[in-house]
């Protein structure tokens, strides 16, 4: 047979070409234009209602990801392995989730053989986290995963949370089965009375119980295309959630370690750096470890020692941030808003206001801020929404800017 290759473009060495992504688009390059105009269309209208006025979002978040680990993981529809693309792909959500989240905490659970076990404990740091995927890869793919088991150990230590966060729980599931020991619509019921949002994304093809689940909790329930696709759907769960009715708000008491005097050891410092040696309660649980440590970061109501921050205190439970963590988070309670969209004919600007870039024949909107009357591209209009999250023509005039903040 050799390199021979068929009609419909199959080929014996490497299987079925997905002949859908041949496509071309004509001499004018219309279809591939008007897809992405599309894409970016449908990405700007999400960030819009993200930004409407009666819209606020969550800025603290505690979010468990279900990994399943179970033998249909080990199939190579995804390469090199469905289980090794996920633990991948979890690696950069882990590192966009904090970046946009920095006052949020997340935790790992995989279940197998009809059982589940949690990997890492909810907390904010990132690196215990990609470390504990890392070591996933080594581990093998066996028996069959049970949703319910799964759910009812995230929910045990969710529902603990305090109610002015949200609880969420993301499931990449593989299987198209599920193994329960009991009834599992005993633990949806439990997840909606604690408000507990679930999201599902498929690896292999709609599961009716997963729609059921994240349809009760509200949560999306997705199924892959490809391993692109896998990876869009991923981190779309970096953006929070819309914050629900059920939130109660109510003062958080916070502490910023890292400033002034420590009054637990007595020590002055500017860079709240240099303290007295002491046992980082990071660690402490940790095999092996018993030195002492200068660096880190002290708890300025109880005096403990942590090595990263933001992170909640063991021994007086006082949440410890930074101030630059807070500010990235600010932008969730106040969300900008949107802007208003105009046609290119009937505007007398010819050039955005963000990147100086002529306003393109091709491109029939163009959109303004109500505030600065400043006009910005599509492509600025998405950048600033879901990277910027400030207004540049409002940003550079002082007075229209303290508007834009309220």
């Amino acid at each position: 047979m050799g390199d021979a290759e068929d009609e419909t473009g199959y080929r014996w060495e490497t299987g079925y070409e997905k002949t859908w992504e041949s496509l071309k688009e004509d001499e004018d390059g219309l279809l591939e234009s008007n897809v992405a105009e599309l894409i970016a269309k449908a990405k700007r209208k999400q960030a819009a209602f993200r930004g409407s006025g009666t819209i606020q979002l969550g800025m603290m978040r505690h979010l468990f990801i279900i990994i399943d680990s179970s033998e249909c993981m080990s199939q190579q529809d995804l390469k090199p392995t469905r289980y090794r693309c996920v633990l991948k792909l979890l690696e950069g959500f882990i590192q966009e989730f904090f970046d946009l989240n920095p006052i949020s905490q997340l935790g790992i659970i995989s279940t197998k053989m009809k059982r589940s076990e949690k990997i890492t404990e909810l907390a904010g740091n990132q690196k215990k986290h990609i470390e504990a995927l890392k070591k996933l890869t080594e581990a093998s793919c066996e028996g069959e995963p049970s949703l319910q088991n799964s759910l009812e150990l995230a929910l045990k230590t969710l529902k603990n949370m305090p109610a002015h966060t949200s609880r969420e729980i993301l499931v990449l599931f593989g299987s198209l089965t599920t193994c329960d020991p009991g009834d599992i619509n005993t633990v949806i019921k439990s997840l909606k009375e604690n408000n507990v949002r679930v999201s599902v994304i498929g690896l292999a093809a709609d599961v009716r119980i997963c729609h059921h689940i994240a349809k009760e909790t509200g949560g999306e329930y997705n199924v892959l295309l490809d391993d692109h696709h896998l990876k869009q759907l991923i981190l779309n769960l970096v953006q929070p959630p819309v914050a629900g009715c059920s939130l109660e708000s109510s003062l958080v008491r916070m502490g910023f370690p890292g400033s002034g005097s420590n009054t637990a050891t007595g020590t002055d410092t500017d860079s709240g750096m240099n303290y007295a040696p002491a046992y980082c309660l990071c660690h402490m649980e940790s095999e092996g470890y018993s030195s002492l440590t200068r660096a880190g970061y002290n708890c300025p109501q109880c005096g403990s020692r942590y090595c990263e921050l933001p992170v909640e205190c063991k021994q007086c439970g006082l949440t410890l941030v930074s101030a630059p963590h807070l500010a990235r988070s600010y932008h969730h309670l106040f969300p900008l808003k949107p802007f208003i969209e105009r046609e290119t004919t009937t505007v007398a600007a010819e050039y955005c206001f963000a990147c100086a870039k002529p306003f393109a024949r091709m491109e029939k909107h163009v959109y303004q801020c109500e505030i600065c009357q400043e006009m910005v591209c599509l492509d600025c209009d998405i950048f600033i929404r879901e990277v910027l999250h400030t207004c540049p023509g409002c940003a550079s005039d002082p007075s229209t800017a303290k508007m834009n903040t309220n």
